[in-house]
This record gives structure tokens, sequence and C-alpha cells, in this order.
């Protein structure tokens, strides 16, 4: 009988290992890229005592056996990147919401495969006598790298309980309750169209170099874009001027996006933005001449306007007579990611007198990439464009590529367009 005894207050000190429960869920990926929600299933277990008395403090496990979804088959997911957060609903003899936490604790998880999500625990204060059933719900999954991000995941379907706690009247005094841990706040919601374009108003002549002129003022010209990015093709209209300055027999070309500005839907980090474009030559001379912006300095906060430098290089002529400049192909590198956007109708932006230099770019050869200034006046009928200075233009967000993949959930930033 003392064995019997032993055995049974063996059991109900036990903590209650529950079965699993799984739920279909959908995963709503961030506003701002612009893709549907992902369905799938999610399958769980709670861990709590079996008894324990008003009063008492508990702590109480949930344990991800499988999350709505993998990751996809586009970026590999760093080690202690994901940090999972969460509801747990008590019902029965006490109604109350746990709120659950796990640590920033992962594996490396590659692309195309299952996503690995700690254990999360949370205390539950308890206050009435009866069973109290513990029934899993909504949760978060962040990811904190490259850019910090939510993904939302709640229960499409009626969830049964994981776990059931039976409590008796009297006995302990607990202890003090876990505070509900602050929720990691989501990425603003933002465009995920492509369009490294506003539309601007400014223009100017295009044509130049006569009568010992030095700056030159293009025209605004609105350039169409197909732009290959890490999801998928998209189209975009960008506002584009190109300016020179004549420095002997060459020019320092500075190319300007007019677009209005876009927010910032997230924290970006400094360092991480560079964009260039192949500027097209055209008329007497051939080739292309490379032109990029410096990266970004500093952090840009969620909700700040999106700066973008001017695009400047050197423009050396290899061929004598009437040279037109285009816009070409824009790259945007951001955070290991690559866009690509090409013209699909080209318009000249400025024409040029030129004299063939030394190793010019006639041809079809590009040019060195250099530093040029911006045009301050102009004369011949080109138009005034006001101040050259080469600090951030408010222009568009050419913050594209930037892909955080979690569980299905996908969260890209792309060139923004918005009324001025």
């Amino acid at each position: 009988m003392l064995g019997g005894a032993g055995i049974l207050l063996g059991v109900a000190a036990a903590p209650a290992q529950a079965a699993e429960v799984s739920y279909k869920t959908e995963c709503v990926p961030p506003a701002i890229s612009g893709l549907p929600p992902v369905e799938g299933t999610t399958k769980v277990e709670i861990t709590a005592p079996a008894e324990a008395k008003v009063g008492d403090e508990v702590t109480i496990t949930w344990k991800f056996t499988q999350a709505a979804s993998k990751n996809p088959d586009v970026l590999d997911l760093d080690k202690d990147t994901v940090k999972p957060t969460g509801t747990l609903k008590a019902a029965g003899a006490q109604t109350a919401a746990v709120a659950m936490e796990g640590p920033r604790q992962n594996p490396a998880i590659p692309k195309n495969s299952d996503m690995k999500l700690s254990d999360m625990t949370g205390k539950l204060k308890l206050t009435a006598a009866g069973d109290v059933t513990l029934t899993p719900d909504a949760y978060n999954i962040n990811v904190s790298k490259p850019i910090s991000t939510d993904t939302k995941c709640t229960p499409k379907e009626t969830v049964n309980p994981s776990a059931t706690i039976k409590v008796t009247s009297g006995g302990g005094t607990g202890g003090t309750p876990t505070p509900t841990p602050t929720p990691t706040p989501t990425a603003p919601t933002g465009s995920a169209t492509p369009s490294p374009s506003g539309s601007g108003t400014d223009g100017g002549a295009d044509t130049g170099g006569s009568g010992g002129q030095t700056d030159f003022t293009g025209k605004e010209v609105s350039v169409p874009y197909a732009c290959k990015t890490p999801i998928g093709d998209k189209n975009a209209t960008s506002a584009v001027q190109i300016n020179a300055k004549k420095n002997g027999g060459s020019f320092g070309l500075t190319v300007q996006f007019k677009a209005s500005v876009m927010d910032s839907p997230a924290d970006i980090p400094a360092d991480s933005v560079k964009p260039s474009m192949e500027v097209v030559l055209g008329g007497a001379d051939k080739g292309t001449v490379h032109v990029e912006g410096p990266t970004n300095s500093a952090p840009i906060k969620s909700g700040d306007p999106i700066e973008i430098p001017d695009l400047t290089g050197t423009y050396k002529p290899g061929a004598t007579g009437s040279s037109t400049l285009s816009p070409g192909v824009l790259t945007v590198m951001a955070l290991g990611t690559t866009t690509t956007c090409t013209p699909t109708k080209s318009e000249v932006s400025l024409t040029l007198d030129t004299s063939q230099q030394a190793s010019g770019a006639s041809g079809g050869g590009s040019t060195s990439s250099g530093s040029g200034s911006a045009g301050t006046s102009s004369s011949g009928g080109l138009a005034e464009t006001g101040s050259g200075s080469h600090g951030a233009l408010k222009a568009l967000g050419l913050v594209a590529g930037t892909v955080i993949l979690l569980g299905g959930a996908v969260f890209t930033f792309m060139p923004g367009r918005r009324t001025r």
C-alpha cells in the first residue's frame, strides 16, 4: 500500500507532458512585401504541472514540433536570428491570455528547409480552483537580420487544448507574475511594387557644349524599366535627368532621379544600399559610362525619408561630334542582393559637343567610374537647376532586392512611387 501511495504521489507531482496538438495556421508577411498569406499546419506541445494550488505561479512551456511552413528557397537565415513570441489561452476555472516568449536561439536555417523555432515559456498565476485548460493561439516570428521584420501567424480553425492543470483551493502563495513581454514591433507597411521613379516636372534643353560653356543641364526624361529582382520580374517607370560639367576634354556626369520622397518601411542599416547606372552613349560616340552613388552613411529609421545621393562618374569622349547621353541599366546592391532594371525604351537626356580623347568611350567600352560635379549654371538656353550639391537627394527609395524569408513570409524593399 505504501508503495502504491508513493507511485500515486509521484504521478500527481509529475509535470503533464501534453499530447501534440496541430492546427491550420495562416502566416501573414509584412504588408510591404505585397505577398499573399501563407497557410500551413502548426504542431505544438504544451507542458505544465498536472496539479497545482490556488495562489501558485506555474511555468508553462510551448514547444514547436512543426512550424506552419518552411524557409523558402531564397535566403539562408543565420544562426540565432529568429525569435518567437506568442499567446497561450487559459480557460475553464480561470480565463487568461498567457504571454509566451522564446530566446533568439536557432541553428542556421538553409533555404528550402524546415523552420527551427526555440521553445517559448510563460508564467500563469492561478486564481481559482478547478480544471484550467491551456491552448496555443497566435504567435509571431521575428528575424533580426539583415533587417528586423515580423511574420504573424494565427489559427484558422478551433484549436484543442494541449494541457490541463487541476487546481485545488488553498496552498502556496505563489510568486510574482512575470510581466507580459513587450511585443516585437512590426515593420510599417509600404509598397512592394518596384518603381524607381516618381513624376518630376523639372526639364531642360538637351544640347550644349559650345562657346566655352562648362555646365550642361539635361532634360528630365521618363524611363520605363523592366526589373529583375530576387523574387521575380517587376516593371517600373522613373524620371531621370543627366547633367554634365566639362573638365578639360572630359565631362563629370551627375545622374539625378526626379521623384518624390519615399518613407523607409523599416530600419535600414548604414552602408547597406548602393545604386549605380550605365549611362548609354549615342550619336557620334558609342559605349556606356558607369556612374554610382555612395552607400547610405547612416542608418535610416523606419518612417524617415530614404535619401539617395547623386550618381556620378566621368565621361571621356571617344569620338568628335554631337554625342547623346541616355539613362541605361540601373543596378541596386542591397544587403547582399542585386536588383537590375533595364530600360525598355530609351530617351536622350543630354547632348554634348565632344572631342575625341585617347582611350575614350567610342566602340562600346565603359569608362572608369569617377566623381563629377553637377552643373550649377547654364547658358545657351539651358535651364537653371539650382544647387549642385552632392548631398543626399530626397528621392525614390532604391532599396531593392532586400529579401528576408521566414516560414514563407517574404519581406522586400522595392522602389516606391508617390505624388509630390
